[in-house]
């Protein structure tokens, strides 16, 4: 028997509510929560992945909360949970990917802010698109037992273990409520700061670094680990330590009107050195794509075997494994196809392109198949990435940057025959917008491919029914497509993003970085106007490569991991969003040190204490942050909280570090708490 037939003829894995026992699932007050809180933790997210580029799994404090609410009803059940989570996990995907995506298009200068309706169908169709690929994956994934889908079976554990739900929920609430006063007191009242640098000039150029605060990066940085912020943290050494003050002294030091040594070395960085990080990011990303071409072959060969041996056999489908009909999948996919045209032909701007009729439609035709072929090939391959390493390491970011580089090579080529893009730079623009767009649809269908899963593994293990989740999946997305516009335009309007600002004036050391979206832009502006800085991106493609050639000794002689994508993000991202993660990851070594002595039940109750605290870091940080932004987009100003004047710097320079070492022995003590005690 072949690898693929042993995958796909592999029993189900027993579920906790048996097939025979029917429970409430989609209720009203489970829907109403899932609606509440797919609203609240998506724009948690929106604002962690501009702030520092990456987002946190929803699921696990979406089923914890859940659990807490539905609890107080005489009524409720492990199946409402798990739908609760369903939708609220997806939500939080959707609008990850659009906080990575479109404010691309604010970069290159093809938005000026975020339209509601191309941003809510961009994001609402091309996740509807991802769930429905993701439906003939199912059974197959789900049961290949090579595949362990992490976050999965750690939903599926938490949502059976209801003997846990009020320590979790006590976990997660506190975390929560440390972040957001955390969070108020730096970005609202500013009686505390997020980060402190120091640099001066020197020899010619500029030496100095930083370190940050924020306690949503700190909660992030306890999730991602220490050897994930150990890799990181190189990254800023490289970056920040090295390359800067080499930049400097090579290039000259950049004239500025104010300042100081700080600015140079921020100018240094984001003229150039961010350069060189992109490319050990992309070198990062590549990496990991030809890594698992072999592992998503058989399983995508696999789950076309599933459905031959579907059809031929046709025993009674038990509930727990009835899906949405293939039948109706097919029909609505196609019936998809045409909003996304009708789509695509309105934001593809003809005006500034002045393409005639021929070229203008077939522009449209190539860009609709693009989407098709790369929503399947990426949802398949972000379903299969879901099994084998996680939804959390699973290199959507990259995929989708891939995905980015191949449409604007297929573009290019397509009108270099009629555009002279190196000349005419604004259609050039419009062609990059477009071919972002296009990525952005692509990008929201992987990415719940890669949610998906997850969502159904954690139902296949409580015995959940199917096909109800794959409908709470298309509510999430409508949901989170729905507000991701309005979350996006208010951070826009209260922080800026990406450098770009709505008004003069603002305060550049609120703004959102970006990261993500960044990188998109400089990839498609460098396709399209050939003006890219190709020797930074080589030299950081060299970085890259030899971060791999390391790593791979590592490997070999210790067991240790060094990410090239971790090292690309320390050179990218400033240097008081990465040395906030790195204090999260010390953390998490050493609360994991604290534990060796402990037996195994304890250290795994102490594990997931952590993680629920820092969850809460994350997500309490996060939401005061967007709760912030009302305030500061109403009076046009990040001051209006002050209550200690700038003149005191010095004062909440102290008062951070207390504060910040105060925070992490809290944690620690706190996540050591028995359960008993909690």
């Amino acid at each position: 028997m072949s690898n693929q037939q042993s995958m796909s003829e592999q029993a189900p894995t027993e579920a906790f509510i048996p097939a025979s026992e029917k429970l409430p699932e989609i209720t009203v007050k489970a829907v109403v929560l899932s609606i509440f809180l797919t609203i609240i933790l998506a724009a948690a997210n929106a604002y962690l992945g501009l702030k520092v580029g990456m987002t946190i799994s929803a699921s696990i404090p979406a089923a914890v909360i859940s659990m807490a609410v539905l609890g107080m009803f005489k009524q409720s059940n492990v199946l409402e949970n798990n739908i609760v989570q369903t939708a609220a996990s997806c939500g939080e995907a959707i609008t990850g990917i659009v906080a990575f995506t479109l404010p691309a298009l604010l970069v290159i200068g093809y938005w000026n802010n975020f339209a509601y309706w191309p941003t809510m169908l961009i994001a609402g169709l091309g996740g509807t698109l991802g769930v429905l690929l993701s439906v003939p994956l199912r059974k197959v994934l789900l049961n290949d037992k090579r595949l362990t889908f992490p976050e999965g079976t750690a939903i599926g554990n938490v949502l059976k273990a209801r003997a846990m739900q009020s320590v979790g929920s006590k976990q997660l609430f506190w975390g929560g409520g440390i972040g957001a006063l955390m969070s108020l007191s730096q970005s609202g009242f500013k009686i505390l700061t997020d980060g402190i640098q120091y640099w001066v000039r020197a020899g010619g150029t500029v030496f100095g670094g930083g370190i940050g605060f924020a306690p949503a990066l700190i909660g992030a940085g306890y999730i991602i680990g220490i050897n994930v912020t150990c890799a990181i943290l190189l990254g800023v050494i490289i970056g920040w330590g090295i390359s800067v003050p080499l930049v400097g002294h090579i290039y000259g030091l950049p004239t500025i009107r104010y300042g100081g040594a700080s600015q140079m070395a921020y100018l240094i960085w984001n003229d150039h050195v961010r350069y060189i990080g992109l490319g050990v990011l992309m070198i990062g990303g590549l990496r990991v794509i030809f890594t698992l071409v072999k592992p998503v072959y058989f399983g995508v060969q696999a789950s076309m075997e599933s459905l031959k041996v579907a059809r031929l056999n046709r025993p009674p489908i038990p509930r727990t494994e009835r899906d949405v009909p293939l039948s109706l999948v097919f029909w609505c996919s196609i019936f998809l196809l045409f909003p996304i045209y009708l789509l695509l032909t309105h934001l593809i701007d003809n005006n500034v392109l002045q393409l005639g009729i021929g070229m203008e439609n077939t522009l449209e035709i190539v860009c609709l198949i693009m989407v098709v072929i790369g929503a399947i090939i990426f949802t398949s391959v972000c379903g299969y990435f879901a099994g084998l390493v996680g939804s959390s390491t699973s290199p959507v970011s990259s995929m989708s940057l891939i995905s980015l580089i191949l449409i604007s090579l297929i573009l290019s080529l397509l009108l270099s025959g009629v555009i002279d893009f190196e000349a005419e730079a604004a259609r050039a623009t419009v062609v990059a917008g477009v071919a972002i767009m296009v990525m952005a649809v692509i990008a929201s269908a992987a990415v719940i491919g890669n949610d998906t899963l997850q969502d159904l593994k954690a139902g296949q293990m409580v015995g959940a029914t199917p096909w109800k989740q794959q409908v709470m999946l298309i509510l999430g997305v409508i949901i989170a497509a729905a507000v991701a516009p309005l979350i996006l335009e208010l951070l826009f309007n209260a922080y800026g993003i990406a450098g770009v600002f709505p008004r003069p004036g603002m305060d550049h050391s609120q703004m959102l970085a970006a990261p993500q979206a960044g990188l998109m832009a400089a990839v498609a502006q460098g396709i399209f106007s050939r003006h890219s800085r190709w020797g930074m991106m080589a030299i950081g493609g060299a970085i890259g490569i030899a971060v791999i050639i390391v790593e791979y000794f590592l490997i070999k002689k210790k067991g240790w991991r060094l990410s090239p994508v971790a090292v690309g993000m320390g050179m990218y991202l400033p240097t008081m969003a990465t040395t906030s993660l790195f204090i999260g990851g010390v953390m998490s070594y050493l609360l994991n040190r604290m534990l060796r002595t402990r037996s195994e039940a304890a250290k795994e109750a102490v594990k997931h204490n952590g993680m629920l605290l820092a969850c809460g870091l994350v997500a309490g940080a996060a939401v005061m942050g967007v709760l912030l932004a009302v305030p500061f987009v109403l009076f046009s100003d990040t001051d209006i909280l002050r209550l200690l004047p700038e003149r005191f710097s010095t004062v909440d320079d102290f008062l951070s570090i207390v504060v910040t070492v105060l925070v992490c022995v809290w944690f620690i003590r706190r996540a050591l708490v028995s359960t008993d005690e909690a």
